[in-house]
């Protein structure tokens, strides 16, 4: 499939000898490369986004690409009329330009002169979302998990490769001073070798009401609803609490702790686990939920385990500042890391933590990454990759629990070792007329 060009080198104005002299001298002669131009004849237009999926998140992405200074958002796409009411509404904080509104976002992506799309669902819509804007060569980013099991997000990195379309991941993370200090601390060797990891968050979930009534009249339920089962609405499943149905979002692991378990195979240098065992249940909102409120995962990533843990309900925390993070325990020394600082602690007698704190916005170092992955043609920061072995580890990590047993794993062949019930597990059959990507 060729490829239009994002935003085309504009055509340079035929300048007076001095001039070209003196700007030349700034550094503005190399007249092929995208900073030859912009020196020249200043920045290129902003890019012309669509959203897809106009949430909290979706539209907290694009404000964040609009703050960037790179970005205009053009269209917004939604099933419910009032989510895209909202999203106007959000979007003119940051901009003075409206934005076409689409419900179907198959018409979204035909709009001419697009350039990208933020793909803000909830995951059991992302992957045919994701390989129709690949096929119209648009410039992605999608956000977490990158799809809802792991044979969509496998075939969400055939068409990436395939296409060739500019990529980005919402593991802003990856983006992050403080997250890329932990990783070059630890690889490093100064804790020296990481015998294993903890990975937790524990807070108290604002719940809904899970009882089931009717949609409300803005909203196509069946539409949002897509290839996952039409389950029945409720507050509880509906916009804001659907990360914590089983349908839809999966649970805390897959839409949180997702990024927990990213930073430790970052860090760690490692692919998708050789096994995972999960235990856990739904014990303090029983029949308000359905996944798990408590939940452990045990993970082997070439041979170092890591474990997660989870808990969505009880009393605050002994000590509040780990409530939420990864513990590295290394030969030398531990290595903490919260949401805005880290520190360390060797392993000797009397030894005292060492604390770094780190102030960002690294969602917005995220966004700048992506425009500027697209200006250039060049990989972002978190490719589709990354964000398929992630996925594909707390994905594995879900099938494991309801299986109630250790799901064992060729990383290379991806498939599921020796147990046909938890193979069978890790795709998902569409509901008609919708159909599945993968078809190996």
């Amino acid at each position: 499939m060729r490829l239009r060009p994002v935003n085309p080198i504009p055509r340079m104005p035929s300048l007076p000898r001095r001039s070209f002299i003196r700007n030349a001298a700034l550094g503005a002669a190399v007249l092929g490369t995208w900073t030859g131009a912009r020196a020249a004849v200043g920045a290129p237009p902003p890019l012309k986004v669509g959203v897809i999926g106009t949430g909290w998140y979706g539209v907290l992405v694009m404000r964040k690409l609009i703050e960037a200074g790179g970005a205009e958002c053009v269209a917004l796409c939604d099933v419910d009329s009032a989510q895209l009411e909202k999203a106007v509404a959000a979007i003119g904080e940051r901009q003075p330009e409206k934005p076409a509104l689409f419900k179907e976002y198959e018409k979204l992506l035909e709009m001419e002169g697009l350039d990208a799309v933020v793909i803000g669902t909830p995951p059991h819509w992302h992957a045919l979302q994701f390989i129709a804007a690949c096929e119209r060569g648009l410039a992605i980013y999608c956000e977490k998990p990158l799809a809802y099991d792991v044979r969509e997000s496998r075939a969400m990195v055939a068409a990436a490769q395939r296409t060739g379309v500019p990529v980005q991941i919402g593991f802003q993370r990856r983006s992050s001073r403080l997250f890329h200090d932990v990783r070059d601390h630890v690889r490093g060797g100064h804790i020296g070798r990481v015998v294993n990891v903890d990975a937790s968050i524990n807070y108290r979930a604002a719940l809904a009401d899970p009882t089931p009534v009717s949609p409300p009249n803005t909203l196509d339920w069946d539409a949002w609803c897509g290839p996952g089962p039409l389950i029945p609405y409720s507050a509880q499943t509906g916009h804001g609490h659907w990360r914590l149905e089983k349908a839809s979002g999966n649970g805390l692991l897959v839409d949180w702790g997702i990024h927990f378990i990213d930073v430790c195979r970052w860090v760690l240098g490692t692919g998708s686990p050789r096994s995972v065992t999960a235990v856990g249940g739904i014990h303090a909102y029983v029949g308000r939920i359905t996944t798990p409120d408590t939940l452990t995962a045990h993970f082997d990533f070439d041979g170092t385990p890591v474990t997660w843990r989870h808990r969505l309900w009880g009393a605050a925390e002994l000590y509040p500042e780990t409530n939420i993070g990864v513990t590295f325990y290394g030969e030398k020394a531990s290595l903490f890391v919260g949401q805005n600082k880290w520190w360390t602690l060797a392993n000797e007698r009397g030894a005292r933590p060492e604390v770094r704190e780190v102030q960002e916005d690294m969602q917005l170092a995220h966004a700048r990454d992506f425009i500027e992955a697209v200006r250039q043609r060049r990989p972002a920061v978190c490719l589709p990759e990354d964000g398929h072995f992630t996925t594909t580890a707390v994905n594995l990590a879900m099938v494991a629990y309801e299986g109630g047993r250790t799901l064992r794993w060729d990383p290379a062949a991806e498939q599921v070792v020796g147990d046909p019930d938890l193979a069978a597990r890790i795709k998902r059959d569409y509901r008609a007329p919708w159909r599945h990507p993968w078809d190996g």
